[in-house]
């Protein structure tokens, strides 16, 4: 059976074509600058990459060259054969806890849900609604990046502000990556042998976030209401106290927009470093004894330290295995080593020659890096959202 797994932006569209239940990728692509000038899309395809210049004045454009593109390739010689479509959707508030064939009603209830996710959840529909146009014939699927954290106890997420604030306007921490927690949950649970297991999860990218899970299930995550909170990230500045914004704002006259700009995409590390987001580009910047490049990446690696600690501490030291996932905990060998060093009184403890030899761009890109006497495993596991995806929508066109 053909699967895609389909994450449509404002300007983009990304997509992945499976053979399910094998899991088989078929082929993926990468559409970008929709609706802009200098518009391209790119394509995998049995090891071969080929990049194509066209205008692609909206998504519908899009998905006439992706499916065309399929029939290409020989992927398909009907659309028919194209049984499920999984759409990633940003923000599914408290109304979806999990994966969910997408109707008239879950199209309405993501529109309304669009205030708490203004740059994602219109973008996710416009995907959506293409879709459901160009292959009418295939299972619309839903998968929401918050349904993961659902199970957080309210004691979790709600934050101590006016109760109304909750009650009347949906204030809460929400949590994301919810996708990327879920593939790497299942992957632990085989390789423990062991479905309710205790996790912490690093997923640290550009953006980043960390999640506690006991018996399987998130009981607390970083991120919250919005993207924007938790530990430090590239462009981002995670947690920080709400004084000094304000303080800013009156002193330099900045507008909601201009400091809402600021924060998710001049801070972070970017901001410290004074323009370098990379994690890459960091450590290069550090060898050349950049002071600001070490300082911000000290600082980055406390804020991750201080929460693995806390989720820890919440989990009462029964912890089945710390995982490192996404851009920076799957090749960043030098990051992990520096986060697990300040993890030894804690009893977690590396072995660093496992460790250099683990990174996706190296022969080996995932196995245990703590020592044997740790008191808690470590693993680096690569996620695969797009398989995650697949597996979801795959999985509906069963029930």
């Amino acid at each position: 059976m053909k699967v895609l797994a389909v994450n449509a932006g404002s300007s983009s569209l990304k997509f992945t074509a499976f053979e399910m239940p094998e899991e088989k990728v078929l082929i993926s692509g990468y559409f970008e600058r929709i609706g802009m000038e200098g518009s391209f899309y790119t394509l995998k395809c049995q090891g071969e990459k080929i990049k194509k210049e066209v205008a692609l004045e909206n998504h519908v454009k899009a998905i006439e060259c992706l499916k065309e593109e399929l029939f290409n390739f020989n992927i398909i010689s009907d659309l028919d054969e194209i049984k499920a479509v999984g759409h990633r959707v940003v923000h599914g508030g408290e109304d979806y806890t999990k994966t969910t064939v997408i109707t008239d009603e879950v199209i309405n209830k993501i529109e309304e849900l669009a205030p708490l996710a203004p740059l994602h959840n219109p973008a996710n529909l416009t995907g959506i609604k293409s879709f459901i146009e160009a292959i009418p014939n295939a299972l619309q699927v839903a998968i929401f990046d918050t349904a993961f954290h659902q199970t957080m106890k309210k004691e979790q997420y709600l934050y101590p502000f006016p109760y109304g604030w909750y009650e009347e306007d949906s204030v809460r921490k929400y949590g994301f990556h919810g996708t990327s927690y879920q593939y790497i949950t299942e992957h632990m649970q085989k390789e423990l042998g062991k479905e309710n297991c205790n996790l912490i999860i690093c997923h640290i990218g550009s953006g980043g976030s960390i999640c506690a899970l006991k018996d399987g299930k998130s009981i607390d995550t970083t991120m919250g209401f919005g993207p924007n909170a938790g530990i430090m990230m590239g462009t981002r500045c995670g947690d920080v106290d709400y004084a000094a914004i304000f303080y800013m704002m009156r002193k330099k006259g900045y507008s909601l927009d201009e400091m809402d700009n600021i924060l998710n995409k001049k801070s972070g590390l970017y901001g410290v470093s004074k323009g370098f987001s990379d994690s890459r580009d960091i450590e290069r910047e550090i060898e050349k004894g950049n002071e600001l490049a070490l300082v911000a990446n000290n600082i980055y690696q406390d804020k991750i330290v201080k929460y693995i600690a806390q989720y820890y501490v919440e989990l009462k030291g029964d912890v089945d295995a710390l995982v490192f996932t996404a851009g920076v905990g799957e090749n960043g060998r030098e990051f992990r080593e520096n986060v697990m060093k300040s993890l030894e009184c804690l009893g977690i403890k590396l072995d660093a020659e496992k460790n250099k030899q683990i990174a996706g761009y190296l022969d080996l890109n995932e196995g245990i890096i703590s020592s044997d006497d740790s008191k808690v495993k470590v693993y680096v596991v690569p996620t695969n959202e797009e398989l995650m995806m697949a597996k979801e929508a795959y999985r509906l066109t069963n029930n």
